[in-house]
């Protein structure tokens, strides 16, 4: 087994950033760089008013790191911010040791934990475009190539060939992306059709979503207490106590400062949320940072474009509570509706009992006659927000029987009451 590479992390301290806010910042920087596969060696914090333009930290203190890796045989530099390519090169003259960002540190790891296809095309497309504006010749090509954290993924041939071969490379996993989710979208489709809802689990990364999922339905994913280890979506069926067929997702985890990157480069995946019936927010109930963690699913979520989602919000892990009282406190903090331990499979009877009550409340059947002349786009509308479930063409009337959501049920209701 190779040795773990040494690694130094770096963070600006702000006006308006907290100091507990960095240090809970640096913390989780340090647990992406073990899940990477390195380990810390030391840490060096900068207070600034502002970021400056060449080297994001100030030249004295980037010239203090270089010294700081002399002494500690310091691999690699991590900043816990996204660099511009003109300060990463600055600052690699300087400390002369290879220089990465929070971004290319979590792309490494997505590297290394896509396994599917889609995965692979998609993480590699997030490096590439990440990598672009990086190229400035050979240079500094080949003193990416010696390995380790930061370099893993499109592979030495890839990072050898010049723009243009790079932007070839990208258009092609584009299209190749795009089939994907076209291929995605004509599954759902599919699932449309059959009144199966749909239930996507989302959540900080490592809040035990896999582990849930596998309780819920037997999916047997593989588990790890690491950061990221699922990125492959997972569906499996899952059956309610009162006999109710549902399909489970199980997703990418989010993160704070999640790369806009993967963002975009992980829309086919990410859609699996925004085309989902329901969603289950999962929460760390144990993480000392749980109102951070939280926050930033619901802006991520925002995000998306699925911030009207029906929501289910889980505390989980609640065997890691030593105070058991705080469940409430905690509960009311994050809005969250029920406390489980997946690990122990404790409530999870009532997570059954409230999915099964939720998805009662969103759906409602409805029977309808829409004359061909004056439909009001009450046709899309459904298709959009529901499914046709019978529809029947008569002389001066479409008579379609459906099931919505309540909110749509209600306007249609009143668009055929006007």
């Amino acid at each position: 087994m190779p040795a773990k590479e040494q690694v130094l992390l770096v963070g600006l301290k702000l006006p308006e950033v907290k100091n507990y806010e960095l240090e809970d910042s640096l913390d989780e920087l340090e647990q992406l760089v073990c899940t990477a596969g390195g380990r810390v060696g030391a840490r060096i914090v900068q207070e600034r008013t502002k970021p400056t333009s060449a080297y994001f930290i100030g030249k004295g203190k980037a010239e203090h790191i270089h010294n700081v890796c002399g002494e500690l045989d310091v691999d690699l530099v991590v900043f816990d911010d996204n660099l511009t390519p003109g300060q990463q090169r600055n600052l690699e003259r300087i400390i002369k040791a290879k220089v990465i960002d929070r971004t290319g540190l979590i792309l490494d790891i997505f590297a290394q934990r896509a396994h599917t296809k889609e995965g692979k095309l998609q993480v590699e497309l997030a490096q590439l475009q990440y990598l672009l504006p990086r190229l400035v010749g050979k240079g500094l090509i080949l003193s990416r190539l010696g390995g380790g954290i930061g370099t893993r993924g499109p592979g030495e041939t890839q990072l050898e060939v010049d723009r243009r071969r790079i932007r070839t490379r990208i258009a092609k996993i584009k299209k190749d992306v795009e089939r994907v989710r076209n291929h995605r979208r004509l599954y759902r489709e599919k699932r449309r059709l059959a009144p199966i809802p749909v239930i996507a689990l989302v959540g900080y990364t490592n809040a035990g979503k896999s582990t849930l999922l596998n309780v819920l339905s037997n999916a047997e994913v593989g588990v790890q207490d690491k950061l990221f280890a699922t990125l492959d979506p997972t569906t499996r069926r899952l059956r309610l106590p009162n006999g109710q067929m549902v399909l489970i997702t199980d997703t990418v985890g989010f993160i704070n400062k999640l790369p806009h990157q993967l963002v975009e480069a992980f829309k086919s995946t990410l859609e699996e949320v925004t085309q989902a019936d329901m969603l289950l927010h999962i929460i760390d109930a144990a993480h000392p940072d749980i109102e951070q963690q939280t926050a930033t699913v619901k802006r991520i979520l925002l995000e998306l474009g699925a911030a009207d989602k029906q929501v289910v919000s889980v505390l989980n892990k609640t065997d890691k509570l030593k105070n058991k009282s705080l469940v409430k406190c905690l509960a009311k903090i994050t809005d969250a509706q029920l406390a489980v331990s997946a690990l122990y499979q404790h409530n999870i009877d009532k997570l059954l009992d409230e999915i099964q009550r939720q998805l009662a409340y969103m759906r409602k059947r409805i029977t309808i006659n829409l004359p061909y002349e004056d439909t009001k786009g009450i046709l899309s509308l459904i298709h959009n927000k529901g499914r046709v479930l019978k529809s029947e063409y008569l002389t001066d009337k479409i008579v379609i029987e459906a099931e919505v959501d309540s909110k749509t049920a209600v306007i249609i209701e009143a668009q055929i009451g006007n």
